[in-house]
């Protein structure tokens, strides 16, 4: 009997203020074991990125999506997450006949089984796996931001409201980049403090 091919899901940036939401599917091999891999969150960069390759060697299939900040403005960062994580599914070369995915929303109108798991990241390989191609994804966004605009800190806050950035912001205005929906920087923009040059 052919197994059922399963997909984990999970998302990375839902709560900095600026940038993309990035969303990724994975579909790993029965039986798989990946020493080290699990919630994204509980391992350090470095670990991460070597587990990163690994899962993108070793998966069935995988894909790495996003909703950009005009898309999050537009359908706040809940339907923007939901946007991103279908659009992985979809990505995916090999169909899965089910998708697992982190936390307890599912995206509307996937057209396939999808079961929503609380905590998932630490308790479901793929949506482990998911969630070190989904963070790594978001890093990299991060890094390249940080090149362009390096007075911003980016490379060490990630683009979460720490005070480091939120000084940043005062200081330098907000981005084009940045979220105008998420408090500190529409409190920003209501004092007129928009877009710094490029």
């Amino acid at each position: 009997m052919t197994p059922t091919l399963i997909a984990g899901v999970d998302e990375a940036g839902r709560g900095p203020l600026v940038g993309s939401v990035f969303a990724a599917a994975v579909i790993l091999p029965p039986d798989y074991e990946l020493p080290g891999l699990t919630d994204s969150k509980k391992l350090s960069e470095k670990k991460r990125d070597l587990l990163a390759l690994q899962i993108k060697e070793q998966a069935l299939a995988w894909a790495v999506a996003s909703a950009d900040v005009n898309e999050i403005a537009e359908l706040n960062i809940l339907h923007a997450t939901m946007l991103a994580m279908t659009r992985a599914i979809h990505g995916l070369v090999t169909p899965p006949q089910k998708v697992l995915i982190d936390g307890n929303r599912i995206p509307k109108n996937l057209n396939i089984e999808a079961e929503a798991i609380v905590k998932g990241d630490s308790k479901v390989l793929a949506i482990s796996a998911a969630s070190v191609l989904a963070k790594t994804a978001r890093d990299a966004e991060m890094y390249a931001l940080a090149e362009r605009y390096p007075q911003y800190g980016f490379e060490r806050h990630k683009g979460y409201g720490t005070a480091a950035h939120l000084a940043a912001l005062a200081e330098f205005g907000i981005l084009k980049e940045h979220r105008l929906g998420f408090a500190p920087v529409k409190a920003l923009a209501a004092q007129g403090r928009l877009f710094a040059d490029d």
